[in-house]
């Protein structure tokens, strides 16, 4: 594929690659290829760097001003991170000395570096590939610390060596039996071949084996969205704030306090929680709280897991159709992550029917904590998450989408060689799962796609 025109590589390009704010040291990192008008510029004088050697300097203005001082460092093409010449200048991370130096490298000719331009070189130039970029990116915003273990696999590129695999037995696979349909002399019966469907067999099982793998570590990048629903004075906010450690809703006794959408955050296992509080489903009796509502209903069309808070004092009912039957109205088909948590069990007798646990139902109390354990390990099973240390990588929903398409192609490349014996219809099958299975690596990529991940990242990297 080409791609040269994504990027103009005879560019110099320039950034900040420290986050922002004040810090002991920042770095402005340069891309491109000859830096030396650059180094001559911002020492004074011509030098010819030793790569990878740090070098303490005074970097200077047009006026042979002072900027600032600390260390350059210099990586030569093509070992560097983008493949390109790379000059990377240490100073102090204040914010107005590392514009005042990038202001300078732009007046030496270079120019700013749109976000992931280093990355997209870097890919261009063939240092790594799309999902070990993504990693990268991946490293940078993770929320925990198996977060951060799943993009380093991805970012060292097991991921990538698993897509590779697959790529290449499915394209032994087309080589065999496109052979055998170019080639009828050679008499090679494939229908026959009990081969042939053992290994479309084990590659399908692969297949349906790396997607889940890929569920979980899309699951540790993005996290997951929780989203308490339930009657007005159900215990909701106080659910909140017990799953939160913190007092972050409003608590009284009066019902319909919660009237907007709250959001807090927090770490289940090293699973990324996006909790979501909504207002009492009730009806509505003004224009505020018919507008709460309705944004509560919106929250859990869109929720991963959602928690419907039953006050146990207040109902006897266990069956969730009769407890809540305006979601069943709304969503017949799409029950299986509700969790119905009967909570406030502290004020009731501890021989209640109402309290017998059953699958996806859970007494609690959100005052006492009790239940929040089983509550916990509950909602992780409901949402797919599998605890494994070992073996998950970083993965995004277009990764998840391309294993899925491929894993269907194959399935149905196998449905037309077992009915109807068509060897051209299985080859095709192969050719199109080998095309999405590509597209995560980026060896077949629209262009459109590459500017979208790319423009994701953070400038600098």
């Amino acid at each position: 594929m080409d791609n040269s025109h994504l990027t103009n590589s005879t560019d110099t390009i320039v950034a900040i690659a420290t986050a922002a704010g004040r810090a002991g040291v920042g770095v402005v990192r340069l891309s491109g290829g000859d830096l030396s008008p650059f180094i001559e510029g911002l020492l004074g004088y011509q030098k010819t760097l030793v790569p990878r050697r740090a070098y303490y300097a005074a970097f200077l203005d047009a006026e042979d001003v002072i900027l600032d001082q600390g260390l350059l460092l210099f990586f030569s093409s093509p070992h560097s991170f983008t493949g390109e010449n790379v000059l990377e200048l240490q100073g102090h991370g204040g914010p107005v000395v590392l514009d005042s130096l990038v202001s300078r490298c732009v007046e030496l000719g270079a120019r700013l570096a749109r976000p992931g331009e280093f990355s997209e070189r870097a890919f261009l130039n063939d240092k790594l590939d799309l999902a070990q970029a993504e990693g990268i990116a991946d490293l940078i915003d993770a929320s925990s610390s198996q977060a951060a273990r799943s993009a380093v696999r991805s970012m060292q590129g097991e991921f990538s060596v698993m897509i590779r695999g697959l790529v290449e037995r499915m394209i032994e696979l087309r080589v065999y039996v496109e052979a055998a349909i170019d080639f009828p002399e050679e008499e090679i019966d494939f229908l026959a071949d009990t081969r042939l469907r053992q290994n479309l067999k084990r590659l399908a099982d692969d297949l349906a084996n790396i997607l889940m793998a890929a569920q979980q570590g899309a699951l540790l990048r993005d996290g997951i969205t929780l989203v308490l629903a339930g009657k007005p004075n159900a215990g909701k906010s106080s659910l909140l704030n017990a799953l939160a450690g913190q007092d972050a809703a409003i608590v009284t006794a009066v019902a319909g306090t919660t009237r907007d959408v709250l959001r807090e955050k927090i770490n289940l296992n090293g699973v990324p929680v996006n909790i979501v509080d909504t207002a009492g489903l009730r009806e509505a009796t003004d224009a505020i709280e018919k507008e709460g509502v309705a944004r509560a209903w919106r929250e859990i069309e869109k929720a991963d897991a959602i928690l419907y808070v039953v006050d146990v004092t207040s109902s006897e009912d266990t069956q969730l159709k009769t407890l809540w039957p305006e979601y069943f109205s709304r969503f017949p088909r799409n029950h299986q992550k509700i969790i119905t948590l009967f909570n406030k069990i502290d004020l009731v007798k501890a021989d209640s029917h109402i309290v017998e646990d059953s699958e996806n139902l859970i007494p609690l109390s959100a005052k006492t904590g009790e239940g929040l354990d089983s509550l916990k390990d509950i909602l992780l099973t409901t949402v797919g998450y599998q605890e494994q240390a070992d073996g998950v990588f970083s993965a995004r929903r277009r990764h998840l989408d391309a294993i899925a398409k491929a894993s269907e192609f194959v399935a149905t490349g196998i449905t037309q060689l077992e009915t109807l014996g068509a060897g051209e219809l299985l080859a095709e099958d192969l050719r199109e799962a080998q095309r999405y299975l590509s597209e995560i690596t980026g060896e077949f990529s629209s262009d459109d796609l590459l500017g979208r991940i790319f423009s994701s990242f953070c400038i600098g990297k």
